[in-house]
């Protein structure tokens, strides 16, 4: 963890018009000036307050594995990204551009559980709830700074490698907010943890940060899953990564470093072709891909994320040769400390309580 910024935080909080905004409209909100609505169903908002990647995502599935054999589960979210505006609930006929790449990925990896996507989360609750299969809960997906609806649970992901503490709001740090926004978590979760994070560490984040008291802090680390092809292919499909592949890493992340770092230590040779977040390929890019393939010699294959896997599928123009050797791989949790019973049983035990209010 980084040491305190000081001076330089201090008066970078002090002059930013930003911060200020943003504390008077919590504190409207807070004080009832600004409405918040209610529903009689649990929400569970799961959010940051840092700009970029804390692994929403990742968490988010692992609480839809933990709730969808219980309960008719829906996610809501913005859809950053999509070609279209107001509420979609998407189905079997809904493309990537109509509701974003995380929404979509979700919605193919979970087909069982509802997606929508909408601007205005107030509009798009209510319309869940209007449905004829009404959800007997609701995920919000990034919404920790939407406070028009109040949720039941509100669960704050902080990245390990930038504390919140030690950054400024916007535009002097990546802060949506300051952090004295963790006052309204009820769990936190410290994500991307590396292996050997000490005691002593995790003691001094939970001083660190600005929560109620009593509310629990647990810890996560990253993990990966088996790789699979993007498409059938009659070829034998690899199941792993070892010495002696040449991998090109092909990636539209925010942090592709760690994926990078966690194939080398397979021992695999690896190039990375690095895009911007939420990035849509076009045809140049395509030819870009294939000509950095066809450059590799040896064993090789591509390697990018499932995120980028649900832009990629959709590339009309994919050359064959690439089709039959790329592959994704799942970027999953795993909540450490043998805590991961303790946070599965306060989500359970917060839905049924909520269930039984309701």
């Amino acid at each position: 963890m980084q040491k305190k910024k000081g001076i330089f935080k201090t008066i970078a909080d002090t002059l930013n018009p930003y911060r200020w905004i943003m504390e008077a409209r919590n504190r409207a909100f807070n004080r009832g000036i600004l409405p918040q609505h209610t529903f009689n169903v649990p929400i569970i908002c799961i959010g940051n307050i840092t700009v970029g990647g804390t692994g929403k995502t990742p968490h988010t599935e692992y609480i839809i594995k933990l709730l969808k054999e219980r309960e008719n589960v829906a996610i809501l979210s913005r859809g950053y990204g999509r070609k279209t505006k107001g509420f979609i609930k998407a189905d079997e006929n809904t493309t990537m551009p109509m509701i974003g790449d995380e929404p979509f990925q979700i919605k193919e990896k979970f087909p069982g559980i509802t997606v929508a996507v909408c601007e205005k989360r107030v509009t798009g609750a209510t319309n869940l709830l209007a449905d004829s299969t009404p959800p007997t809960v609701i995920l919000l997906d990034d919404a920790y700074q939407h406070r028009h609806i109040k949720a039941g649970l509100y669960i704050l992901l902080v990245d390990y490698n930038r504390p919140i503490w030690n950054d400024c709001t916007l535009p002097f740090g990546r802060l949506r907010e300051s952090d004295k926004g963790t006052r309204r978590a009820d769990i936190v979760i410290i994500t991307k943890c590396p292996d050997n994070i000490t005691q002593e560490e995790k003691d001094c984040i939970c001083k660190s940060l600005k929560t109620k008291e009593g509310v629990p802090v647990f810890f996560s680390k990253v993990k990966y899953g088996r790789i699979y092809p993007l498409f059938a292919t009659e070829q034998q499909p690899r199941t792993s990564i070892g010495k002696g592949d040449n991998v090109l890493l092909l990636t539209g992340i925010a942090k592709p470093g760690p994926l990078k770092q966690e194939i080398e230590r397979t021992g695999a040779k690896v190039t990375l072709l690095q895009y911007p977040d939420h990035y849509n390929f076009g045809d140049s890019d395509i030819k870009e891909i294939a000509k950095r393939y066809n450059s590799t010699c040896g064993s090789k294959f591509i390697l990018t994320t499932e995120k980028d896997a649900t832009r990629l599928r959709r590339t009309s123009n994919l050359p064959q040769e690439i089709k039959e050797n790329i592959y994704a791989i799942p970027i999953e949790v795993e909540i450490i400390d043998n805590k991961e019973k303790e946070f599965n049983q306060k989500i359970l035990d917060y839905v049924t309580e909520d269930s039984r209010n309701s």
